[in-house]
Order: structure tokens, then C-alpha cells, then sequence
């Protein structure tokens, strides 16, 4: 469905971030004489009344009668289609679609490169922006990245389209009937399973945008056992992480049997983050680029914030900011990135219901310093690892929450180690949202907020 579309039709917005505002600037901007409705907390109702939009009335009470009095609802990533509300509206014959439908819909010819994936989407689709600008490609990056897409000028217009995706994001692409040109899916691990409601529908989602969406091209993880068993008939497939393809031994980067250049000084923190360089040439490569030549470009990658982002060091301990781990595997590849630290490892936050017992294993077999827990999930795993505290692996303490936490850390360290934030949890309930737990950390850790959270390379370029 394109915004031209919406014409004559009951229509919603259902959210008020940075995607719902996204959505009403694109659809007034098209159609300024449609009635909207939004559906949003009070504070929300008053900043949008702010706006003088006439036209645009809110409303707080989202139930599944008020739904299904619309054509079609704009609904948010955030907001889970699953919920009973919106399953009852749309039993009725309501439609719910998101502003990346709309932007697909609107842009059937262009030449776009999606990324999706549990860990990485954010570094590998800003590092494959940094790649394609290098080669002199002009490039949007954009998406879940922190740029939504109906937010993107229209002029100048990009050769090409970097665009990041989440979980609740790859379902528009393929409900816009529009194909993806190239589609790269990184990796799976269990998240999101409240807004999903189980593990195996994650992943059908997640997978969307290879399965129902149909790329030209699907890029893929051969080191990833979902992915490594995937047929895809309508798709060709390119594989990374596969000796035949582009893929490390050890930190030298390999297209084949071909050494192209040590990746040890690419600016990226972890080998998984290396490792997603990979993606990033296979994805060019199925462009129909040369992406060898590109490669060494990689080495002048900005790394993103709130990404195992190195604040600096004050008083002897020095802080990392992971705040977008938001599973406990990507806590565990954090303290991976680390395992030559004294490290003290801040973790919790929002309750999914997400398994700890991998990372309980890992701290008995390598543990960290320190852990100190945090969050509405805090006490759940607090309790899991009191028993391997006990035995003398590691300290564990319990905070009240991030201040608490810093403070807790920075003591356990005496002076000497790194407090490393990766929470392993989204920061629901105590901060709008992962960013601003990021500035908050930086702030506690004597860091300018404004100087570590800005996103390189967001629009075109």
C-alpha cells in the first residue's frame, strides 16, 4: 500500500516515537486534508497537540473497538501485531502496516541492501554505507539504525540504499510486495520473544525478509545453523563465513583461497563484528561490485555508539558502553571482546523472559571480575548466579539501579579494570530507550553524553 492510497480511508497512526512521527510527516506531506487519529500515552497527545495540526486528533486507549473503527492503522515497530487488541481489530478487517511497508511500496525500482540479524545489523549496515561511499557510491543509510526511511529526503536521490532492519520491521518488507534487491540476515539468536510471543515465531520473522520477502539475493551466514539449513528457490544465495566465499583465518580476511589484507587494524570490536565484514563484501559483491578493492576502506570505519563503544578511562578503570545488548548472548560476546580485562559487567534491565543459563555457564567456566545486576530481570539473575558467586568465582552484587550499579562496579575494581555496560536486557520501564540508558552510563562515568551519541553517516552521502 502506498500513502497515496490512504486517500478517502479511516486512518490511524498507533505510536508517537521517532517511526510514528516519521509516518505523519510523510503522510501530511502527501495527503494534508486526511483526518488522523493517534494513538499515544498522554504526554505523547500533548506533544503532538503542540504541533497545530487540525486535522490530527489523539486518543489514549488503544483497545481492539477503538482499532477496528479504522481502514488501515500506521502502527509503530515497537507495537507487536500479536497483541489481542490488534488481532481482534484485525479479525474485523482492519490492516495494520508500518512506515517501512509504506516506504517499500513507494520505491519498487530501487537498488536497496537490507541487513537484519539478533547482533551486528547496526555496524555491518553502517560499515557497508562507509564501504559503498568509499568506492564512490552515493549511498542512504537508514532504517532501524536511527533514520527511518519515510524520514530520508527525496533528492538527492542515492545510487543505492544501505538499510538496517529489526525483527519487528522484516514483515513490512514483504507486506509491501516489493523485493529487496540484496537481503543479509547475519545470525539468530533467541529475542524479542514478548513481542513475538515465542521463539520459533521470531525467527519465522525474523527470517521474513529472505523467505516471504523474496531478495534477488539473499546474503547469508554459513557459520549459523538455522541459516546454513535454509532453501531459498526464489532467491540466489551467497554464503559468508564459507571457505568458497569471503570469510577470516584468524584476523586475515579471505575471498576463496584469495588473501586479501589483515582486518586486525579494522576498527571494529570483537571478531563476530570482523567477522560481519564479511557480509559486508559479499553484499556488494552481489551488487555486481568489486568489493575487494574496498576492503581496506574498512580500516577508516568509524564504530558506532552504544556498540562496545570505548568511553575513555577516568581514575584508573576505564568504561565501555554496550547499552544496545539487549540479549545475554550478546553480554557474552561482549565480555569475549574483553577476556584479556578485569572486567566488572553491568547486566539486566526489561524482563522478556529470556534464558540466562548460557551466560550463568560461562561465568563458571571464564568469569568476569565482577557482575553486578540491575533491572526488573536483575533479581531473576542475580539468583541464577548466587551459587557460582558463592563458590569464589567471581563478585556479585545486586543494584537498585544504573547509578547504583556504576557506583557498585567502580568499587568492586579499586581502581583498576573496566566497567563494561552490556546489559543483556532493553532498557524498558527505566529509559525511553536504549540510547539514553547509553548517555546516562557515559554521564555516571564522567563522559559528555552529546560527544559519544552521535551516529556517523546517517541520510545520504
Amino acid at each position: 500500500m502506498r500513502i497515496s492510497q490512504l486517500e478517502g480511508r479511516r486512518v490511524a497512526l498507533w505510536g508517537w516515537g521517532r517511526e510514528g512521527r516519521a509516518a505523519w510527516r510523510a503522510i501530511r506531506a502527501a495527503l494534508p486534508a486526511l483526518p488522523l487519529t493517534l494513538f499515544c500515552s498522554q504526554d505523547e497527545a500533548d506533544e503532538a497537540a503542540a504541533l497545530g495540526d487540525a486535522l490530527l486528533s489523539a486518543r489514549t486507549q488503544a483497545d481492539a473497538e477503538a482499532l477496528s473503527a479504522f481502514d488501515v492503522v500506521v502502527k509503530s515497530p515497537g507495537i507487536s501485531p500479536y497483541r489481542p487488541e490488534a488481532q481482534a481489530a484485525a479479525a474485523r478487517g482492519t490492516r495494520f502496516i508500518g512506515g517501512t511497508a509504506l516506504w517499500f511500496a513507494a520505491h519498487p525500482q530501487t537498488r536497496t541492501v537490507c541487513v537484519t540479524g539478533t547482533k551486528g545489523k547496526s555496524t555491518t549496515t553502517a560499515l557497508l554505507a562507509h564501504l559503498l561511499r568509499a568506492g564512490g557510491h552515493r549511498t542512504a543509510l537508514a532504517g532501524n539504525i536511527g533514520l527511518p526511511l519515510l524520514d530520508v529526503p527525496a533528492e538527492p536521490a542515492p545510487a543505492l540504499w544501505a538499510i538496517e532492519l529489526s525483527s519487528y520491521q522484516t514483515g513490512d518488507v514483504a507486506a509491501s510486495g516489493v523485493r529487496p534487491e540484496v537481503a543479509v540476515v547475519l545470525n539468530l539468536f533467541p529475542e524479542h520473544l514478548d513481542w513475538h510471543g515465542s521463539e520459533a515465531r521470531y525467527v519465522e520473522d525474523k527470517l521474513a525478509l529472505v523467505t516471504a520477502a523474496r531478495p534477488r539475493t539473499a546474503v547469508l551466514n554459513a557459520a549459523d545453523p538455522r541459516l546454513a539449513s535454509l532453501a531459498l528457490p526464489d532467491s540466489r544465495v551467497l554464503w559468508f563465513n564459507r571457505e568458497d566465499g569471503w570469510h577470516l583465518r584468524g584476523d586475515a580476511l579471505y575471498r576463496g583461497e584469495a588473501f586479501v589484507f589483515d582486518a586486525a587494524a579494522v576498527p571494529l570490536p570483537g571478531r563476530h563484528n570482523r567477522g560481519n565484514l564479511c557480509a559486508v563484501l559479499a553484499a556488494i559483491e552481489a551488487l555486481g561490485l568489486d568489493a575487494a578493492p574496498l576492503a581496506p576502506a574498512a580500516r577508516g570505519f568509524r564504530p558506532l555508539p552504544n556498540r562496545l563503544q570505548w568511553l575513555g578511562e577516568r581514575d584508573g578503570v576505564g568504561y565501555v558502553n554496550d547499552s544496545i545488548s539487549t540479549t545475554p548472548h550478546a553480554s557474552l560476546a561482549a565480555l569475549d571482546c574483553h577476556r584479556d580485562r578485569r572486567v566488572a559487567i553491568l547486566v539486566g534491565g526489561h524482563d522478556r523472559g529470556l534464558d540466562w543459563s548460557d551466560f550463568a555457564r560461562r561465568m563458571a567456566e571464564a568469569p568476569p571480575a565482577a557482575v553486578v545486576t540491575m533491572g526488573a530481570n536483575g533479581p531473576r539473575i542475580h539468583a541464577l548466579l548466587a551459587p557460582l558467586a558463592a563458590a569464589g568465582g567471581f563478585a556479585l552484587e545486586a543494584a537498585a539501579d544504573l547509578p547504583d550499579a556504576v557506583a557498585r562496579a567502580r568499587r568492586l575494581l579499586g581502581g583498576q579494570g573496566t566497567v563494561l555496560l552490556s546489559p543483556g536486557a532493553p532498557s524498558f520501564g527505566a529509559y525511553r530507550d536504549y540510547v539514553e540508558r547509553g548517555r546516562h552510563f557515559a554521564a555516571l562515568a564522567g563522559f559528555d553524553p552529546d560527544t559519544i551519541s552521535t551516529i556517523p553517516g546517517l541520510g545520504v552521502a
